[in-house]
């Protein structure tokens, strides 16, 4: 048992994520009646339209989110307190803001941001008081947590950008995603607030070893203070997963905890053509930035469906478990 208290927070608007029109392929979650198409026969359970809501929001309820709870199970067995997991703007419209009766008694704040960059989700100048007081305490953890920005052509020529699009579409090869999906303006933000810039780069597909697994990352373990790769060599599997740039500020302020590699036998992406090999996974602020500790890793490092979960449960309990720092 450990007296560690968890809450994890999705910083999305679900109006804004629910509501984005199916006619535009790009920037969007896909509907759940689109997952079960292009998936037959994985999501047939959700076939019975009287029961399960086919749009956006059946995705989000019957296939995202699901992806959290193997993790809240953990971290309740492992506490023996419940995981609120909480939408910064649920379908009433109402914003849960992050402050400190939310954090009260709570010592890991995770942060999903899987908000779609169009919805402009960006923390309250009230909010980033409430996380720095958080982060003044030095057992606090705070996981801000991107997710990949893909298809961003943004300084590309016009006649370039569908050439470019493509070469990322068949490096990830999830025929789930749309030419482009851009997320985690929530995580760029808050991090931008607190002095950390990060941006989250492309979706790199990572490494894996002849049977499908994560292959091994690199790790600077002698900047692990809370020893939360104790017993890790891997990650997960996800196709598309972000290259954490840290920018300004950030080079100094962020240390690179692991990298890992991406994958060679995969199409090249365009970040590959111009060298890019590895790609940073996880951050950690150096000592003395904050009392307590902020970490940026993708979201699906608490997602239980794209392989190693055998690795990342021991990555939640080193979490959960965690011990005061020397």
């Amino acid at each position: 048992m450990s007296e560690r208290q968890v809450v994890l927070y999705f910083s999305w608007s679900r109006p804004d994520e629910v509501d984005a029109p199916l006619t535009n392929i790009n920037n969007r979650f896909p509907a759940l009646f689109e997952s079960r198409r292009m998936l037959y026969p994985r999501y047939e359970a959700f076939s019975h339209i009287d029961l399960y809501d086919q749009g956006i929001g059946g995705f989000l309820d019957h296939i995202q989110k699901p992806n959290f709870t193997a993790f809240a199970e953990h971290a309740e067995a492992i506490t023996q307190h419940p995981v609120p997991v909480i939408e910064r703007m649920g379908d009433d419209g109402l914003a849960q803001e992050i402050n400190d009766e939310l954090l009260r008694d709570v010592d890991t704040l995770i942060v999903i941001s899987l908000d779609s960059l169009c919805s402009r989700q960006a923390p309250t100048t009230k909010e980033v008081e409430a996380i720095r007081r958080f982060l003044a305490h030095p057992d606090h953890l705070l996981f801000v947590c991107p997710h990949h920005d893909i298809g961003d052509v943004n300084g590309i020529a016009e006649d370039a950008q569908p050439a470019r699009q493509e070469q990322e579409f068949y490096h990830h090869g999830d025929r789930t995603i749309p030419p482009q999906q851009r997320f985690s303006g929530f995580a760029r933000s808050l991090l931008a607030a607190l002095d950390m810039p990060v941006e989250n780069q492309f979706g790199l597909r990572p490494r894996l070893d002849a049977s499908s697994a994560p292959w091994p990352f690199h790790a600077d373990r002698s900047l692990d203070r809370w020893h939360l790769l104790q017993g890790v060599n891997a990650f997960n599997a996800h196709p598309h997963l972000p290259h954490l740039q840290r920018v300004g500020p950030a080079l100094s302020a962020l240390d690179v905890l692991v990298r890992q590699d991406i994958a060679l036998s995969a199409p090249a992406h365009p970040a590959q053509l111009e060298g890019l090999r590895t790609f940073d996974a996880l951050l950690q602020s150096a000592p003395g930035v904050f009392q307590g500790t902020l970490l940026v890793s993708d979201a699906t490092l608490w997602s239980s469906t794209a392989g190693g979960v055998e690795q990342l449960r021991a990555f939640w309990t080193n979490v959960l478990r965690r011990a005061m720092p020397l």
